[in-house]
């Protein structure tokens, strides 16, 4: 069996690496393929999983906008019949949508949302179109000449990543990352529900927050007192209840327990929040103070300008990369996030 996932076209590379990640710390017994940006098939599936691997994605994906369990794949010339032959009943819930998207094709959306719903309701009894809010979602994708027959199960909460925005939080402070990006360096890190995650630059709790949200024990820290206070009101008014707070310099970290995973923002450059460390240094130092609280397995995703180069510092401290990716930022600065780990 397999699933559809409509990815986010804001990165050539982030979206498939995430779901990547993701299906790899969860342990999913799938393959990916890609079909053309934006567009990924999870292949490979077994009935028993299916539904199982369906909500995962949905619960955790980022940079994801829609995952669908695909039904018949077809082709313009088949897409009638292909839509006829399939018992519907089985799929929708009282009443339905048609709604085709389009990569690389230029089949008429209009026409072909409306001869399926026609199709449907041909073929199956008691059932109705409901455009607005309809309890089942058919989704049409195509592709060239091809076309994937879906249906939407269980939806990505798409609205958190706007409605959970840094300047709509209780406590705001301006340089704030982006709750989806936010979302996606937590499954960069490979780490899984139930286990801990730590940021030692938690500013405003962005990172934690949708660590909380997938289920982590989340630990933040911040030399500076507003921020850490400022963090667990944020965390508070997520509804994360499993969670601690320090005013800690990174350089005095000592945890309880090793962490499965790091996911941090360092505040390069920004003197009141690093203390007394300038320049590179927060990053060499950061290094030495985290290798010994992680776990051996666990895995540090961080954000970093392009013009500090982190190979030779990690490679001092015994962390080796496991991939990067480049987000532009504005003309003169790139910001880097890079998923490392302890070398072997």
């Amino acid at each position: 069996m397999e699933l559809l996932c409509i990815q986010s076209q804001e990165h050539p590379e982030l979206p498939q690496g995430e779901l990547k990640a993701v299906m790899e710390c969860e342990e999913m017994g799938a393959s990916m393929e890609v079909i053309t940006e934006g567009l990924v098939i999870v292949k490979d599936i077994s009935s028993e999983n299916i539904d199982e691997y369906y909500r995962i994605l949905t619960r955790r994906l980022g940079y994801t906008h829609e995952v669908h369990q695909i039904i018949k794949t077809s082709s313009v010339d088949e897409l009638n019949d292909d839509i006829f032959s399939i018992d519907w009943q089985d799929y929708i819930d009282e009443n339905f949508a048609v709604r085709l998207k389009r990569f690389d094709s230029k089949v008429d959306t209009v026409a072909i949302e409306r001869k399926a719903g026609s199709l449907i309701l041909e073929k199956t009894e008691n059932i109705k179109v409901k455009l607005d809010k309809p309890n089942s979602l058919v989704r049409l994708v195509a592709f060239q000449d091809t076309i994937y027959i879906a249906i939407e199960k269980y939806h990505l909460n798409k609205r958190h990543f706007e409605e959970i925005k840094p300047h709509k939080r209780p406590f705001f402070y301006p340089g704030s990352m982006s709750p989806k990006l936010a979302r996606c360096m937590v499954n960069l890190s490979r780490v899984k529900a139930g286990q801990l995650l730590l940021d030692p630059f938690c500013g405003t709790g962005g990172i934690l927050i949708e660590a909380g949200l997938v289920g982590c024990k989340v630990v933040g820290s911040d030399v500076n007192w507003k921020m850490k206070n400022g963090t667990a009101i944020n965390l508070d008014y997520c509804g994360i209840t499993d969670y601690r707070t320090f005013h800690l310099d990174v350089r005095e970290l000592k945890m309880y327990e090793k962490v499965a995973a790091v996911v941090t923002d360092p505040p390069y450059g920004i003197s009141t929040s690093t203390g007394d460390i300038e320049g590179d240094d927060i990053f060499k130092e950061f290094f030495h103070a985290i290798y010994d609280n992680m776990a051996d397995d666990a895995y540090l995703c961080m954000a970093s300008p392009h013009y500090v180069d982190l190979n030779p510092m990690m490679e001092e401290v015994g962390f080796e990369l496991a991939e990067q990716y480049a987000i532009k930022m504005h003309r003169s600065l790139t910001r880097i996030i890079s998923v490392i780990k302890k070398s072997e």
